[in-house]
C-alpha cells in the first residue's frame, strides 16, 4: 500500500519586502505554524531576498522552506515557486514560464484574468504548471469559478492561496498537497520542497479555506493603491526619495 502524506501550504503570501506588504517574515512564519500550516511561500513582488531568508528560517518554526517570487511579466503576474533566483521582470509571459522551469521551479498563474490585479489574459496562457483557481482576496466567487473552469478544461493542476498582505489573512485559503514518498515509513521531516513541487506537477492537490472578508480585502486593496500612487509620484520627482523603496525592483 502506497503511503501518502498531506501538507497544508499557502503558496501566495507577501511580506514587507513587497511594496504593498506589511509583515516581517518572522511573524508570518510564526503565524503559519500557529494555525497549522506545513509551509508558507513568501512571494513578494519582483523581490526574492526575504523569501529565500524565510525558506532558510522555516525549519526553526517546524515548517518546510520553499522560496518563491511573484514576477511582473509583460502580460501580468506569475508565481515562481521553488526558485532560488528571481526571473527578470518585464519579460514576455511564456518566456518567463520557461525561465521558471529552467530554474527548477513551478510556474503558477495567480488570479488569472483579473486585469485590475495584473492577472494574465486567457489567450496569453499557452502553457503553465498550475493555475491559482482559488484566491481568497477576490470580492466575489466569479473570478475563482472562471479560473477553475479554465484549469479543468485544460487539465491544469489547481492551487488555492490567501494572497495575504496582512498577517491575519495568511492561510485563509491554502492547498493540501499529497506526497507519496519512496521510503517505507516516511515522516513529514523526510519531505522537502522538491517532493512538493513534484506533487503539484502531478496534480495531487486539494484546495481548502475560504474568502477573506470583503471589508478586509477592501482595506488591503485600498492601502496597496495608495502605496502604488505614492511610488508613481515620488519615483518621478528627482529630489524626493522613492516611497515605498521596495517598489524600485518592480515594473
Amino acid at each position: 500500500m502506497t503511503t501518502q502524506i498531506t501538507f497544508a501550504i499557502d503558496f501566495h503570501v507577501h511580506s514587507d519586502d513587497s511594496y504593498d506588504g506589511h509583515e516581517p517574515i518572522e511573524l508570518i512564519l510564526e503565524h503559519a505554524a500557529d494555525i497549522g500550516l506545513d509551509s508558507v511561500v513568501i512571494t513578494d513582488h519582483d523581490e526574492i531576498d526575504e523569501s529565500r531568508r524565510a525558506a532558510d528560517l522555516a525549519p526553526d518554526y517546524g515548517l518546510i522552506g520553499i522560496p518563491g517570487v511573484e514576477v511582473s511579466t509583460q502580460h501580468g503576474h506569475l508565481l515562481a515557486i521553488g526558485v532560488e533566483t528571481r526571473p527578470d521582470a518585464g519579460q514576455p509571459f511564456m518566456e518567463t514560464v520557461e525561465t521558471v522551469r529552467e530554474l527548477g521551479g513551478v510556474a503558477i498563474v495567480p488570479h488569472p484574468f483579473q486585469r485590475s490585479r495584473h492577472g494574465v489574459r486567457k489567450g496569453t496562457i499557452e502553457d503553465a504548471d498550475a493555475i491559482e483557481t482559488y484566491n481568497s482576496m477576490v470580492f466575489t466567487g466569479y473570478r475563482n469559478r472562471r479560473a477553475r473552469t479554465f484549469a479543468e478544461r485544460r487539465d491544469y493542476p489547481q492551487i488555492g492561496a490567501s494572497d495575504a498582505h496582512y498577517l491575519p489573512n495568511v492561510g485563509k485559503a491554502y492547498t493540501e498537497v499529497v506526497v507519496t514518498p519512496d521510503t517505507a515509513t516516511p515522516t513529514k521531516a523526510d519531505i522537502d520542497g522538491a517532493h512538493l513541487v513534484e506533487a503539484i506537477l502531478e496534480g495531487r492537490t486539494q484546495i481548502r479555506g475560504k474568502r477573506t472578508p470583503i471589508h478586509k480585502s477592501a482595506v488591503q486593496y485600498g492601502k496597496g493603491a495608495v502605496r502604488k500612487t505614492a511610488y508613481m509620484f515620488t519615483s518621478r520627482a528627482p529630489l524626493l526619495p522613492t516611497v515605498p523603496a521596495s517598489m524600485d525592483g518592480s515594473t
